[in-house]
C-alpha cells in the first residue's frame, strides 16, 4: 500500500467508502457474474478473494485511480492441494454452452486464437480466456498469473472442466496453497476489459509496465530491412550493403535495418573454440552452436572501412545467396533421404554417403570463391583489433555515410546469447551447458526442430548473477560500434534451463533484469524488438522496460511441411496470430507485425494488414527481389510511413468467431488515424490449427469466397480518447481503397455488403463529415495511391470571411489526393499556387500532389467555396 503521506494512499482512501457492488462472487460452488455462474461444479479447495491493492505499486497515480475505481469487478481465484510439488493441477470449475475466445500456445515461443463453448474445449497453455456473459450483457475474462514462484496457464479438463496449471520449473521448489494464481474480471466492453484487467495486474503484481507508461522505438514510424529470408546465415557485408542500395535506388530509402542471424561469432562444442563454424547457410544449422565471443564474426570483423564506399568498390553477386541456399537445401534433402532410408531399414548407405560428400564439397568450393575473391574483407578478421577503421564500426560508418536516411542499424540475437548459449570456457562469463527439461504443458504444441535442435545441444546458460554483465558486455560493444538496438529472439528457452536456479519465474527475474539495466544504459531504453516470447512469463516479468514485441510466428512464405498451397493459406494465419494476440500484448508493448516478402505471391494481402497494423513495416526482400509499385502504397520516399493511431485490433463480431475455418467469417481488424477510422476485411479462411495433430494446416474446403458485412460502428471509437469525438459525427464518407468507390453512410445506415475472395482484402476509411459553410459539406480522405489514405491526413481546418469558405488541408505523399465535397470549389491553391482539379457529381474532389523532397513530402492544399 502507499504511505500515508502518499497522494495515492489519500485517493484510495476516499474513494473506499462508495465502492460499488461487487461484480463477482463465489458460492455453492459457482462462480457468478452478476448473479449468473460462469463457473459451476467450483471444487471446495478452490478460493476467491476480491481485489484489492494491498501491496506498494509503483504504476503512476493515474493507473492506480482507474484500477482502484474497478476494483469491484475483479479478484483472485486460488486452491489448496494436498500435497506439494513443483507441478499442480487443479479445476477451477466448468462451463458449457458459453461461448470463448482464448489464447493458448502452439509452439514454446508462439500464440494463437481459439474459439468454443466449453472448459474442454480450451487448448493446453491457455494464456487467457474471454467469457461471453449475455445474460447480464458483459464478459468475464480469467487470466493465470504468477504467484511467488509459480506461474500458471489453463488447460483443458474433462466433462467442461478448466484446469489450472501451477508450476515453479524447478524439482526443488515445491508448493501446496495459492492465494491468486489466477485473475477474474468481468466487463461489459471487451476492449475494455483487457486494459482494466492487465492494469490491476500491472498493479498487484508490480512486476512489469504498460504500454502506456513506455517509449516506444523510434523506429515504429519507418520503414526497414531485414537480412534474414535474403541471406539466412550467408550474411555479410557486401551482401547487406548492396540489399541497402537496392531500396534507394529502386526510390525508397529505409529507415532502419535488422542484421538478422548469422552475424555472430558461433561455433559448435567439437569445433575450434577460437574459430567461427564454416558453411552455416539455413536455418537450423546453428541452433546446436554457441557463441565463443560477443562481438561479431570473422566475416564482419574483417571489413575495411571505406571498401564500399570507393570508386572501385567490388560489386556485389546478388545471385550468389540464392545459389548457396539452394545448394544448402539439396544438402538438407540428402541427409533427410539417408535418414528416411535408414528408418526403412536400408544398411548400403554407398550413393547416399557419397551424395552428400559431393554436395558439402559444391558447397564448400562455392564460400571459398566467394571468400578468395572479395576484396572488402581486408581486415585483421582473427586479432581482436578493435581499430576504427575495421569491423562492425566501421561498417556501420560507411553505411550511414552512404544512406543518410538510415536512422537505426541493429542486429539479432537469441536471449541466451545464441541459439546455444555461450560457449563454455571461451569468454570471460561464467557460463554452463545445462540440459533441457520440457514441461509436460509442451507436450500438446506443435512439433518445432528449433525445439528439437536446441534439446539435442543444451544451452550455454550464462549465470544468471551475470545477467547484467552478459547483457552490458555485447551491447556497449555493440553501442559504440554503431549499433542502436537488437532483435532478441529464441526468449521462452528459459524455461527449459530453469531447475538448478529458482525454477523459471526467479531465472526469468534475473535475466530481464539484466537485459533492462543495459537496454536502458546503451539503448536508450527503447531499442528492443522481443520476439519469441509469448509466453505470460515474459510478459508479467519482461516487459518493465521492453515496449516492443512481435505478436505473431514468424512469416513463413511456404509451408515447412511441404503443403504447396501453404504459400497461400499461412498467410492468413499470420494475421488471425497478430490481430487476437494484440487483445492482450497490446496492454504490455506495441505490436509488431513482423516482415514479409514484397515479391512473394500474397504480398498484396499482407501489405494491406502492414499499413493499418498501427506498428513498423518492415520486409526481408532477397536482393533484387523488390515489387516497388507495392511498397509505394505502404511507404513514402522518405522512408516513414503513414501509420494509424493505435494497434490493430478485431472487430467485436468477430471475437468468438473463427476466421480461418468456419467458412464464414471473414477476419475485420479495425484502428484510428487523425482524422478518421479504418476498417480491414481480409479473407483469412484456409487453415488452423488442428487439435489431434497437434499442427496448424490447410483446410482446403475452407478456401473461398467469404461475404459479410461492414459498418462504421464495427470501429469502436471510444478506445481512443482522441478519436471518441470522430465516432459521433452524423455522416461519413467511406472510401474503398481496392475498389477505388466512395460511399456516405451514417450510423443508422445499413451494413455495406462485401465480398472478399481468398487471400484477399478491401480497406475501409471512414472520415466524418463536417459541415463547412453554407451548403458544403466537406472531408478529407486523403491520398489515394497509399492503402492507408488516411494517415496521410496530418492536419486539416476550415474558416469563413464573409461570403468566402476556406478548407485547409496538410498532407504527406505524392499522387492522386480524394475530397468529398457536396459542392464544387471555386479555386484549389497548392502550396500557394492556383492549381487545376476534379470535382464529380457524387462528391469526388481530386487533385493531382507532387512529392516535393524539400518539404518533406508535406503539401498544403486549400479550397475556396
Amino acid at each position: 500500500m502507499a504511505p500515508p503521506n502518499d497522494p495515492a494512499n489519500a485517493l484510495l482512501t476516499k474513494l473506499a467508502p462508495n465502492r460499488p457492488e461487487k461484480h463477482i462472487g463465489l458460492s455453492n460452488g459457482k462462480l457468478c457474474v452478476k448473479g449468473f455462474p460462469v463457473l459451476s461444479e467450483v471444487p471446495s479447495n478452490v478460493s476467491f478473494t476480491p481485489f484489492s491493492i494491498s501491496k506498494s505499486s509503483d504504476a503512476p497515480l493515474s493507473v492506480i485511480q482507474a484500477v482502484q475505481a474497478n476494483s469491484h469487478k475483479g479478484g483472485f481465484l486460488g486452491f489448496k492441494a494436498q500435497e506439494p510439488s513443483d507441478r499442480l493441477m487443479n479445476s477451477l470449475g466448468r462451463f458449457s454452452g458459453r461461448d470463448f475466445v482464448s489464447i493458448f500456445r502452439f509452439k514454446t515461443w508462439w500464440s494463437t486464437q481459439w474459439v468454443g463453448n466449453s472448459g474442454s474445449d480450451l487448448q493446453m497453455e491457455t494464456q487467457w480466456v474471454l467469457l461471453d456473459v449475455p445474460e447480464t450483457t458483459s464478459y468475464a475474462m480469467i487470466i493465470p498469473i504468477i504467484e511467488s514462484s509459480f506461474r500458471s496457464a489453463l488447460h483443458p479438463g474433462t466433462d467442461g472442466h478448466v484446469m489450472i496449471c501451477a508450476e515453479s520449473g524447478s524439482t526443488r521448489l515445491k508448493a501446496s496453497s495459492f492465494d491468486a494464481i489466477a485473475y477474474v474480471h468481468v466487463s461489459d466492453n471487451p476492449y475494455n476489459i483487457m486494459k482494466e484487467a492487465y492494469s490491476a495486474l500491472r498493479v498487484h503484481l508490480n512486476t512489469f509496465r504498460l504500454l502506456e507508461e513506455k517509449q516506444v522505438p523510434s523506429l515504429v514510424d519507418k520503414f526497414g530491412w531485414c537480412t534474414w529470408d535474403a541471406f539466412y546465415l550467408t550474411v555479410e557485408p557486401a551482401g547487406v550493403w548492396q540489399g541497402v542500395k537496392d531500396f534507394v535506388d529502386g526510390g525508397i530509402s529505409p529507415r532502419f535495418l535488422i542484421i538478422d542471424d548469422g552475424w555472430q561469432s558461433i561455433n559448435r562444442d567439437d569445433e575450434n573454440p577460437n574459430e567461427d563454424s564454416k558453411n552455416l547457410v539455413l536455418g537450423g544449422e546453428q541452433m546446436t552452436a554457441r557463441l565463443h565471443r560477443l562481438d561479431e564474426s570473422e566475416k564482419f570483423r574483417k571489413y575495411k572501412g571505406g571498401s564500399l564506399l570507393a570508386p572501385n568498390a567490388p560489386s556485389f553477386d546478388i545471385k550468389r545467396p540464392k545459389m548457396l541456399i539452394n545448394k544448402a537445401i539439396e544438402l538438407e534433402h540428402a541427409n533427410k533421404a539417408r535418414d528416411k532410408a535408414i528408418q526403412s531399414g536400408v544398411t548400403d548407405l554407398f550413393e547416399f554417403d557419397s551424395k552428400i560428400n559431393n554436395l558439402k564439397k559444391e558447397l564448400e568450393e562455392m564460400f571459398g570463391g566467394e571468400e578468395s575473391g572479395n576484396s572488402v574483407n581486408e581486415g585483421c578478421g582473427r586479432c581482436s583489433c578493435k581499430a576504427d577503421n575495421y569491423g562492425m564500426k566501421a561498417f556501420t560508418r560507411d553505411l550511414r555515410t552512404r544512406f543518410k536516411g538510415l536512422d537505426d542499424i541493429w542486429v539479432w540475437h537469441a536471449l541466451c546469447g545464441a541459439w546455444g548459449g555461450v560457449r563454455p570456457g571461451t569468454t570471460h562469463l561464467n557460463s554452463k551447458i545445462i540440459p533441457c527439461n520440457l514441461s509436460p504443458g509442451l507436450d500438446g504444441t506443435m512439433d518445432d526442430l528449433a525445439v528439437v535442435k536446441i534439446v539435442e545441444g543444451g544451452i550455454g546458460l550464462v549465470h544468471p548473477s551475470q545477467a547484467d554483465d552478459f547483457y552490458d558486455s555485447m551491447y556497449s560493444y555493440l553501442a559504440q560500434a554503431g549499433i542502436t538496438g537488437v532483435k532478441v529472439d529464441v526468449i521462452h528457452t528459459l524455461e527449459y534451463v530453469s531447475e538448478e536456479y529458482g525454477g523459471r519465474v526467479e531465472l526469468g527475474k534475473a535475466y530481464y533484469k539484466g537485459l533492462s539495466n543495459s537496454l536502458k544504459k546503451n539503448f536508450k531504453g527503447t531499442g528492443l524488438i522481443s520476439s519469441m516470447q509469448q509466453c505470460n512469463d515474459f510478459f508479467f516479468l519482461g516487459t518493465r522496460q521492453i515496449s516492443m514485441g512481435r505478436v505473431g510466428d514468424d512469416f513463413w512464405f511456404q509451408d515447412p511441411n511441404g503443403d504447396p498451397n501453404g504459400v497461400y493459406w499461412l498467410q492468413g494465419v499470420h494475421m488471425i496470430h497478430c490481430s487476437y494476440n494484440s487483445l492482450w500484448m497490446g496492454q504490455f508493448i506495441q505490436p509488431d507485425w513482423d516482415m514479409f516478402q514484397s515479391d512473394h505471391c500474397c504480398a498484396k494481402f499482407h501489405a494491406g494488414s502492414r499499413a493499418i497494423c498501427g506498428g513498423p513495416v518492415y520486409v526481408s526482400d532477397s536482393v533484387g527481389g523488390h515489387d516497388f509499385d507495392l511498397l509505394k502504397q505502404l511507404v513514402y520516399p522518405d522512408g516513414t510511413i503513414p501509420r494509424c493511431q493505435h494497434f490493430a485490433l478485431p472487430t467485436r463480431d468477430c471475437l468468438f468467431r473463427n476466421p480461418l475455418f468456419d467458412k464464414k467469417t471473414i477476419l475485420k481488424i479495425w484502428n484510428f488515424n487523425k482524422y478518421g477510422g479504418v476498417i480491414g476485411a481480409f479473407n483469412c479462411q484456409g487453415s488452423g490449427w488442428d487439435m489431434k495433430e497437434r499442427r496448424i494446416k490447410g483446410y482446403a474446403e475452407c478456401y473461398k469466397p467469404v461475404s459479410g458485412t461492414v459498418h462504421v460502428t464495427d470501429i469502436e471509437w471510444d478506445q481512443n480518447a482522441e478519436a471518441a469525438h470522430l465516432g459521433e459525427a452524423e455522416e461519413y464518407i467511406v472510401y474503398l481503397s481496392q475498389a477505388d468507390k466512395i460511399h456516405l453512410v451514417a450510423p443508422k445506415s445499413e451494413a455495406i455488403k462485401i465480398t472478399v475472395q481468398p487471400s484477399s482484402f478491401e480497406l475501409f476509411n471512414f472520415v466524418p463529415i463536417k459541415k463547412v459553410g453554407p451548403g458544403i459539406k466537406f472531408a478529407p480522405v486523403g491520398i489515394t495511391d497509399m492503402f492507408n489514405n488516411g494517415g496521410t491526413i496530418r492536419e486539416w481546418a476550415h474558416s469563413e470571411s464573409g461570403p468566402e469558405i476556406r478548407v485547409k488541408v496538410e498532407v504527406k505523399g505524392g499522387g492522386n489526393f480524394l475530397a468529398y465535397s457536396s459542392g464544387s470549389p471555386k479555386k484549389c491553391y497548392l502550396n500557394g499556387a492556383e492549381v487545376a482539379f476534379e470535382w464529380m457529381p457524387d462528391g469526388k474532389l481530386i487533385l493531382n500532389v507532387p512529392w516535393i523532397e524539400e518539404a518533406g513530402g508535406i503539401s498544403n492544399v486549400a479550397f475556396l467555396f
